[in-house]
């Protein structure tokens, strides 16, 4: 089977510094870099990595980084012919990230705003031979409104990445097989300010009571908590020394739909997306980070666990 994902290309423009300014202030910082990226392009390469058939449809601008996109793409072996190209700016962001990992982002989304619900008309052929869709919100809702009723009518799982947050509709929420929010985004979809495990728990049921089959939400060091009919659970995070968080919950993501489409249990798959993350946190940038999948098993092996992919 395979998987599609309908999403973001973003080039992260990435400075470091031991803290981030505050208002008016400037600092002096350590590194800078740009590295290909995005929400959608991230899990997509994730996903491949992790030995899954991707096909990914999003957007790019004419600029000299959507040769970048396009030429990564193909070196990873990942088709290319569900991009759009529209005369404006690849989507860009501004990251500041200080010593302890963590990140501060600003993005411009530019072509990526520029496909829309109708595009996906080209896709759903693709769609159907698929075992898993994902998508996230850095493009025009709308088109992953579309796509959920699409996945419904299909009779397709989705997973989403409700990133960057905001309320969903009722009536979308019940068709989601996987939301993946973290602790603030899940605040944001049911909007409440959440601070604690239990707030979390009572906050992933409240999405369940909508009609979601499972929520995950991504909790950083303390791991993951899985809500569904089953009960709850936390999936604690393995300890690394993280140098950057940026993209480490599209490593997950996209490491999860990769284990779904090859018939991993969810409790298999959250386990191994876990260790995905661990692993791309050590490293700096987005899909330059996402790891391997003999990287991730060598990893889990040290750790005591055995998983065969």
């Amino acid at each position: 089977m395979s998987i599609v994902i309908v999403g973001s290309f973003v080039v992260d423009c990435i400075a470091t510094c031991f803290r981030a300014p505050e208002a008016g202030e400037t600092l002096i910082g350590n590194s800078f870099n740009t590295y290909l990226g995005g929400k959608g392009a991230n899990q997509a390469f994730a996903a491949k990595r992790m030995g899954s058939e991707v096909f990914m449809a999003g957007a790019l601008g004419n600029d000299s980084f959507k040769g970048e996109f396009i030429e990564a793409m193909q070196k990873e072996g990942m088709p290319t012919n569900l991009i759009k190209e529209y005369d404006t700016s690849t989507g860009v962001s501004s990251v500041l990230v200080d010593s302890t990992g963590q990140n501060r982002i600003c993005m411009v989304p530019g072509a990526n705003m520029c496909y829309n619900s109708d595009n996906l008309k080209e896709i759903i052929k693709y769609i159907e031979k698929s075992n898993v869709v994902v998508t996230q919100f850095e493009m025009q809702e709308e088109v992953a409104y579309e796509l959920i009723r699409i996945c419904r009518r299909l009779n397709k799982r989705l997973i989403l990445n409700p990133a960057p947050a905001h309320k969903i509709p009722n009536e979308l929420l019940k068709d989601l097989y996987c939301i993946t929010p973290n602790e603030t985004e899940l605040g944001i979809l049911i909007d409440e300010k959440l601070a604690t495990i239990d707030d979390y728990k009572r906050g992933a049921r409240k999405l369940l009571a909508l009609g979601v089959k499972n929520v995950i939400v991504t909790l950083g060091t303390m791991g993951s908590l899985l809500v569904n009919e089953d009960g709850e659970v936390l999936i604690p995070a393995f300890r690394v020394k993280a140098i950057d968080t940026l993209g480490a919950g599209d490593s997950y993501t996209g490491s999860l739909a990769s284990m779904l489409d090859q018939n991993k249990s969810l409790r298999e798959a959250i386990e191994i997306a876990t260790a995905v993350a661990a692993l791309e946190v050590q490293r700096p940038g987005g899909i330059p980070a996402m790891p391997y999948k003999e990287e991730v098993l060598s990893f889990l092996a040290k750790e005591g666990k055995s998983y065969s992919l």
